[in-house]
């Protein structure tokens, strides 16, 4: 299972599959993070936390315990 934590910058990647509970969930699906979407990886910080993306057309800043809660897959 590849994670978006685990995702290099530049990479543009499909996310497969939403893990966790909850808030938790619900919050990252708020964030317009849902299944089949694509998410291209901005920047990450310099000690990896957070992870700056481009999803729907916006930027959006995930924290990594959150980024470890999306399953993605390359494009």
């Amino acid at each position: 299972m590849d994670t978006l934590k685990n995702a290099k910058v530049g990479e543009t990647l499909r996310v497969v599959k939403l893990h966790g509970e909850g808030a938790v969930k619900r919050r990252i699906m708020d964030m317009g993070i849902t299944r089949g979407v694509e998410v291209y990886i901005r920047k990450v910080a310099p000690l990896g936390d957070p992870v700056e993306v481009t999803v729907r057309g916006y930027e959006l800043s995930i924290r990594k315990a959150d980024a470890e809660m999306i399953e993605i897959e390359k494009v």
